[in-house]
């Protein structure tokens, strides 16, 4: 077919885990022709699932790409994982997509997954669609998940269709826009008489998605007004500018594993969902002029595309799927990497249907495909043509919420270990890899436990690699709440030259820096001034460990006042030892205590979950600071202990069905009550 910016339509399949996303692209490809028999989750044969872990989750963990023509027009479906942990993907495959289909089940209420996939939507002035799948199901409510919709995004939520019901089964539905019935046909849909029953549920539904396309056309709504009614192509003309400015969300219904009500709903991405020529300019840095702009959908302009999505493939190497901006994007041409500072050769294009890679010379302005093998591009990173560079805005990725520290299972196998996680930061954005300079500890850092364990499987499957997975250290500190002083006597003789050294030194709180502070009050020449220094670098030594649990000493003023020396005997060695000695004796005497690292924390949730969230920070040790509402929401600000919320992106998705989110940043330390001094003590 001939391709263009306008008969390609980029859609991203989103919504809440199971409720079919992925059995729902398999329909359209079979009712497309794309594949010749609609594969299931369960045997591991859909297009989409086909990384080994996704098959044998049965489950979406990455998102992938699939496309198919319909009535002339290329449909790139992006079928994104539901799961909480996956939401990188999600911020993946939005940035790609030009509008958003909503897969929600038929159970009578909104899943936290549509909830998010339409805030999201109504937030970006991403256009959308839903479709409420399950329609086979028993107890399928399509009447009560429209209202529940209508209730939530009131003003919004337009059902162009009514399910026509025999029982508990779906079996045709009635085009409310042309007032048409269809049975669901072996070969597909087919017109039928509507039914009488059904009649005065049309009209007033008729009557409402008239006056919501009104709404979105000045013209029309005078139209509307003067005549009462709009005709069945104005009231599309009015849908689709509603659509456009996600003033209007359309609503459709059927079952995606029986492979009814598909068809319909293709036929209306086709004819409403707008096309990759109308999105809306991109918006970048001109490099030229350093100077914000935006990037039309335009293909005779130059290059400009950006990286979605980048995966390691067992065959072809990394691939990075990219969407073209602007321009047209050809094998054998180079393109420019701004982000960089590199240019690369494309040699192999593609365009992408699941793991089936389909070679194409090249992807015109709105379209979605993959490069493979290129040496300095990674996801986020704009290709543009060198004489025109443009750099598009980062796509923002979730910050990790859990991390847990990583140890090679098998001694000498570290660089494989570290090396395979770091190409796994290539693969998901949301994931990362950190040295945490406190600990030593190198620690995986993602959205969840889920998340995290898929990640030490691939990192065995793709790079033969085990790891470890455990519970990170908590930095804690030790200090001193009292005043002490302690001598220190080193003394050595056992043939040839001989050690000696004693220090005088008093301990007690108040380093200048914080850390550590060394006062010389030596009078009269008791340490003399060359041995002054082994005394401050015996210190400084002796204070990386404590001596309650072995945690760094800090907020600490040793004063030396006094000592002895011997004229032959003395060296440095000798003082330095000294010191150490005073010190293990004086910090016992000077009342230590663990300092435990508290974090500032914001944590936000809808209002009906704030009850739970106060009741577990008290559990945790945590305080709440204030609440806040922002867009609907309670924000509540607290601190906690660091070593009470290590885990806690597990225990707030439970509390609040995956709707609630929260950040952390270190805060300060502060002296950790007994029973926690206790507990650490008995560990060391």
């Amino acid at each position: 077919m001939n391709l263009s910016a306008q008969n390609i339509r980029n859609v991203a399949v989103v919504g809440h885990s199971g409720e079919g996303k992925t059995t729902l692209v398999e329909a359209m490809l079979y009712n497309a022709g794309a594949i010749e028999r609609m594969g299931k989750i369960e045997n591991g044969t859909t297009v989409s699932d086909f990384d080994e872990q996704e098959i044998a989750r049965k489950t979406s963990i990455s998102l992938s790409l699939a496309y198919f023509n319909w009535n002339d027009v290329k449909i790139n479906l992006i079928d994104v994982p539901g799961f909480y942990d996956f939401e990188g993907e999600f911020c993946s495959a939005m940035r790609a997509a030009g509008a958003a289909l909503i897969v929600a089940g038929a159970g009578g209420s909104v899943t936290v997954g549509a909830e998010k996939a339409i805030g999201f939507c109504l937030k970006e002035k991403k256009p959308a669609v839903i479709f409420i799948n399950g329609m086979d199901k028993e107890n399928a409510d399509y009447r009560g998940t429209v209202r529940a919709l209508q209730e939530q995004y009131k003003g919004k939520i337009a059902p162009i269709q009514i399910p026509i019901m025999e029982g508990n089964k779906m079996t045709g539905y009635i085009n409310v826009i042309d007032g048409k019935a269809y049975l669901f046909g072996a070969k597909g849909p087919e017109e039928a008489a509507v039914p009488a029953a059904y009649s005065e549920e049309l009209s007033e539904m008729q009557g409402v998605l008239q006056e919501s396309a009104a709404e979105n056309d000045e013209e029309l709504l005078e139209k509307y007004f003067e005549e009462g009614s709009l005709s069945p192509e104005d009231t599309v003309s009015g849908l689709r500018k509603g659509i456009q400015s996600i003033s209007v969300i359309p609503v459709l219904a059927g079952s995606a594993l029986l492979n009814k009500g598909v068809i319909n709903l293709m036929n209306e991405i086709v004819e409403y969902l707008p096309q990759a020529a109308e999105r809306a300019g991109m918006s970048a840095t001109d490099l030229k002029t350093n100077e914000k702009t935006t990037v039309a959908c335009d293909e005779n302009a130059p290059l400009a595309a950006q990286v979605f999505k980048t995966a390691v493939d067992n065959f072809v190497g990394k691939l990075n799927y990219l969407r073209v901006n602007r321009g047209v994007l050809r094998t054998g041409a180079d393109a420019y990497n701004p982000n960089t500072g590199t240019t690369e050769r494309i040699n192999s294009l593609y365009v992408v249907r699941g793991k089936k890679l389909d070679p194409v010379t090249s992807l015109c302005a709105g379209d979605l495909g993959a490069v493979a093998k290129l040496a300095n591009t990674g996801t986020g990173d704009t290709l543009c043509d060198p004489n025109a560079p443009v750099q598009f805005e980062d796509i923002e990725f979730p910050e990790p919420v859990l991390s847990m520290a990583v140890s090679a299972t098998v001694r000498g196998t570290e660089d494989k270990v570290f090396g395979g996680l770091h190409r796994l930061t290539e693969e998901d954005k949301s994931f990362k890899v950190v040295k945490n300079p406190e600990t030593g500890e190198t620690l995986a850092c993602g959205q969840g436990e889920i998340q995290l364990e898929i990640i030490k499987r691939k990192l065995k499957s793709k790079f033969g690699a085990d790891a470890e997975f455990t519970t990170p250290t908590v930095a804690y500190r030790e200090t001193v709440t009292g005043k002490a002083e302690a001598e220190g006597k080193h003394k050595k003789q056992s043939g040839g030259a001989g050690q000696f050294g004693v220090v005088n030194i008093r301990f007690e709180p108040g380093a200048a820096d914080g850390v550590f502070e060394f006062v010389d009050a030596v009078v009269g020449g008791t340490v003399p001034k060359q041995f002054i220094p082994a005394v401050e670098k015996g210190l400084r030594e002796a204070i990386q460990k404590g001596v309650l649990a072995g945690y760094p000493m800090v907020n600490l003023k040793a004063t030396l006042f006094d000592g002895k020396y011997h004229p032959v005997d003395s060296k440095e060695v000798a003082f330095v030892s000294a010191a150490k000695l005073a010190y293990e004796d004086g910090i016992r005497r000077a009342r230590p205590v663990i300092l435990e690292p508290v974090c500032s924390m914001k944590i936000v949730v809808p209002e009906q979950y704030v009850g739970d969230i106060m009741g577990d920070l008290n559990k945790r040790r945590g305080r709440i600071i204030g609440m806040d509402t922002v867009d609907g929401l309670q924000v509540i600000t607290a601190e906690a202990p660091e070593g009470e919320i290590l885990t806690y992106a597990t225990s707030l998705r439970s509390m609040t069905q995956g709707r609630g989110r929260f950040s952390q940043e270190f805060a300060r330390y502060e002296q950790a009550p007994d029973s926690v001094l206790q507990s650490i003590t008995k560990q060391a």
